[in-house]
């Protein structure tokens, strides 16, 4: 077994076929930590006589979390490479784990949830770097959609398996689940080459990482492709928070039944990065990122109309969910192609400081669709269409200007 993974990772990354599958399994410690416990947080706040908003708490630790982790995993993989940081962040994840598993109340579930969610970003932000350091921009943006298939089960399996497991046993289990999944995630890594060379690995000295996030901040494109998807993953970010308390007791879904209603929004999304990962290559990810924006924006609309008419109840809400949550395919892999294009030596700095925006949006959307909770849909609705229209007018104001004057100047 040992040497048919050093064979795997003796061969270039762009040529393993277990090169995208390896990756998509550690992309999906973001859908595996969120989804696979979401049908159980109505039971945990009868268990832990908990508000609706403070179990929400505890999504938006983890949220807040999985972004503001991933500063200090970036730095330290621009710095000692992709490998190491990943393996340490998988341990620290296991240990979140059994944390969450022990808790007694709401407020230690919610920090352990934190704890946890600081080791499971690593491995996303450092999938991200690890792209960049193979494969060229628009490459870039459609090997990110091909992986987002790959991992595009996990978001459908995880509250399936949440609540099958409620059948059986109580929550708690739901976070065993999750550690046997840290396993899974360790065993992929194995398979994955080093891919950022010791040659251009950058310092950890302060003032060098400093300087870095100067670079970043200051950096027009960098910034409308960043902030501008953060928005849109507000609004991914609130159908997350608020669409357990919205199905489960607003329309009487069963917990177990949840997951399939989910599910049908990650299908949306698979099709939508199949389409990306083709189209991206004839006309550019800043196209098909401007598509994607615009859309979004106008499901947003729709999906707000349709909550305050109260039109088709359920399936109606369902529908422009799916909508929305399909259509953010067009978005998240362009952006992040964007915004890591120009910044080859510290792709893991601008890859983590990118998902911590992403990341710390939505630990605030989720916190505001708690904060706001009446009892029906419109909050979650209100910070999805806001959110998109933001996203919007932020591609518009700090992208396309500058690519209209890139086209005069040339």
């Amino acid at each position: 077994m040992f040497a048919r993974l050093a064979a795997v990772r003796s061969r270039s990354p762009a040529e393993s076929p277990f090169f995208i599958a390896a990756l998509g399994v550690l992309m999906s410690f973001g859908p595996m930590g969120t989804d696979m416990y979401l049908p159980g947080m109505p039971a945990i706040g009868r268990e832990l006589h908990a508000a609706q908003d403070q179990v929400q708490w505890t999504l938006s630790a983890f949220f807040l979390g999985f972004g503001v982790g991933q500063l200090l995993w970036g730095a330290l993989s621009d710095r000692f490479g992709r490998r190491i940081p990943v393996a340490t962040g998988i341990l620290l994840y296991a240990v979140g784990c059994v944390g969450c598993s022990l808790t007694v109340d709401v407020g230690h579930l919610a920090a352990w949830r934190f704890v946890q969610a600081v080791g499971a970003c690593a491995g996303p932000v450092l999938v991200r770097a690890m792209i960049r350091d193979v494969f060229e921009r628009d490459r870039a943006a459609s090997v990110l959609s091909m992986m987002m298939l790959v991992m595009g089960a996990a978001p459908i399996i995880a509250p399936l398996i949440g609540g099958q497991i409620l059948i059986w046993a109580n929550w708690r289990w739901i976070f065993g689940a999750q550690a046997a999944f840290g396993v899974v995630a360790m065993l992929a890594l194995a398979s994955l080459p080093e891919t950022h060379p010791e040659s251009r690995r950058t310092s950890l000295r302060p003032m060098v990482l400093a300087e870095s996030y100067r670079k970043l901040l200051t950096d027009r494109r960098f910034l409308g492709y960043a902030i501008g998807s953060s928005f849109i993953y507000a609004g991914m970010f609130a159908f997350i928070s608020g669409s357990p308390f919205v199905y489960i007791e607003l329309f009487g879904v069963r917990p177990e039944n949840y997951g399939f209603l989910f599910g049908l929004n990650i299908v949306g999304m698979i099709i939508v990065n199949t389409l990306n990962s083709r189209a991206v290559m004839r006309f550019g990810s800043d196209m098909m990122l401007r598509i994607g924006v615009w859309l979004s924006a106008a499901s947003g609309i729709l999906l707000v109309a349709c909550v305050m008419g109260g039109w088709g109840g359920l399936w109606g809400l369902v529908g422009c969910l799916f909508l929305f949550m399909s259509l953010t395919g067009f978005c998240f892999a362009n952006s992040m192609a964007g915004a890591l294009q120009s910044f080859p030596q510290m792709a893991g700095t601008a890859s983590a400081l990118a998902g911590m925006l992403q990341f710390s949006s939505g630990a605030v959307s989720g916190w505001a669709v708690g904060l706001m909770a009446d009892g029906t849909a419109l909050p979650m609705a209100g910070v999805i269409g806001g959110g998109a229209l933001v996203g919007l007018a932020l591609n518009l104001w700090l992208i396309r200007p500058f690519r209209r004057r890139l086209s005069a100047g040339a």
